[in-house]
């Protein structure tokens, strides 16, 4: 009850006002402090260190702003809701695109094209990729500015797959191939074969997504108003994970086991976010070959990835506030931020030009063949829908729950997901 008024107080403050149009200041020409909550600034192998990087600099490029980072949990908003609550200022904020329908309904999210100026937008817009731009877009205006956001990775052990008598160069295209390859390192190693970052705590549902999606299904309507995740083309994709974890092969590792399996040596195959990349790559320096490959496939189904990640989003309604996060933005989704971004982290740059370009990342490309599966499905990107309504973590969290006792817990595939769906579809709004 507390929440939901609380919920409700947030929501009049939100709309009390008309938002007009272009509001904020014409530049920075005298001091202001904003804050900046972002959850890579609260995970040190996620990206802490870059980030504070950027900011630092954009700090020391532009003498009249202070920015406080502010690292915050991505699969729990409490601390925004109980800071907005408190009246503290929650000015600019790095939301996880599922986040981002509750965050424009009960945070105030602020769209681009109510506060700043329309020719500033196209110009920063420009040579930004498609694909990503409009994950960003709700309601045909732009809430949030993609900012960090990756696809799904299948990074392997080359050594292993040598040792199982796999071809390192030709990694598993489809899930039959995926497990073949598990069973051949069993059955000839000591190691695990796969495990991926679909289900568990933390996971959400943006990888789920992208498997019922590459075998044609959909886990809610394009509308977003009926969830589908029980309907055929999911119940098949679950039943096939689930065929993996019964033929012995599908590690039912949580995150940090995973990392651990990776770093030693002890695992194969892991389905993840590109955004591990460096974590990774750490983790196998000196120890063995890491190479990475696309998201496996069902059969001769082109697989159609959708993002992780997150926008950056403007709650203020301070006009020198609004500037100050503005001119943030666009130094975080510039070239230059786009650079330290992928380089150091493993997000993709949304600024594809600058893959090839001397001046940022064309030399580092060319050493971290790594990235190649990332780039190449920009192309093909789906974006990663957000669940509707107040309810909206508990609707995904009933169809992850579903699915993670469907594919772990010995639970029918078909009856386990349609009892699930139709409970989540009665916390629709």
């Amino acid at each position: 009850m507390l929440r939901m008024t609380i919920l409700a107080s947030l929501l009049a403050l939100s709309t009390a006002a008309p938002v007009l149009a272009q509001t904020m200041a014409p530049s920075l020409d005298q001091p202001v402090t904003i804050t900046f909550y972002n959850y890579n600034l609260a995970t040190a192998g996620l990206g802490a260190e870059a980030t504070q990087k950027l900011i630092d600099e954009f700090m020391e490029a532009n003498p009249n702003v202070t920015v406080e980072g502010i690292g915050y949990s991505s699969a729990d908003g409490s601390r925004i809701q109980a800071d907005l609550a408190a009246g503290m200022p929650v000015d600019l904020v790095q939301t996880v695109f599922s986040d981002l329908d509750f965050s424009v309904t009960n945070f105030g999210a602020r769209a681009l094209e109510d506060i700043a100026p329309a020719e500033e937008i196209a110009a920063h817009l420009e040579g930004m990729h498609p694909n990503g731009t409009k994950l960003g877009v709700l309601n045909g205006k732009t809430y949030g500015l993609a900012y960090t956001f990756s696809t799904p990775i299948l990074f392997y052990n080359a050594d292993l797959f040598r040792a199982a008598g796999l071809d390192p160069d030709n990694p598993p295209q489809t899930w039959a191939d995926v497990k073949s390859a598990a069973l051949a390192i069993e059955e000839k190693t000591d190691a695990e074969g796969f495990t991926g970052g679909i289900t568990g705590p933390g996971a959400v549902d943006w990888l789920f997504q992208g498997v019922v999606r590459s075998n044609n299904g959909e886990v809610i309507s394009r509308d977003r108003t009926t969830l589908k995740f029980a309907e055929p083309e999911a119940v098949e994709a679950v039943t096939m994970l689930r065929d993996l974890y019964d033929a012995g092969v599908y590690e039912n590792y949580d995150f940090a086991g995973a990392i651990d399996g990776m770093a030693s040596g002890n695992l194969g195959m892991y389905l993840q976010t590109s955004a591990l990349q460096g974590s990774l790559v750490a983790g196998a320096e000196g120890n063995y070959e890491l190479r990475s490959s696309s998201m496996p496939r069902f059969g001769d189904k082109p697989t159609r990835p959708n993002n992780s990640g997150s926008a950056l989003t403007i709650h203020t309604a301070d006009p020198l506030k609004q500037r100050a996060a503005w001119e943030l933005m666009k130094f975080l989704t510039s070239e230059h931020g786009y650079t330290i971004i992928t380089s150091e982290i493993g997000y993709l740059p949304l600024r594809p030009a600058i893959v090839t370009d001397p001046d940022y990342l064309a030399g580092w490309v060319a050493e971290h063949p790594l990235v190649a599966p990332n780039l190449e499905q920009l192309d093909r990107l789906e974006p990663w829908d957000p669940m509707p309504g107040p309810n909206y973590r508990q609707i995904g969290k009933t169809m992850m729950d579903a699915v993670e006792m469907s594919v772990f817990g010995g639970a029918d595939v078909a009856a386990t997901l349609a009892d699930a769906q139709a409970n989540a579809q009665a916390l629709m709004p």
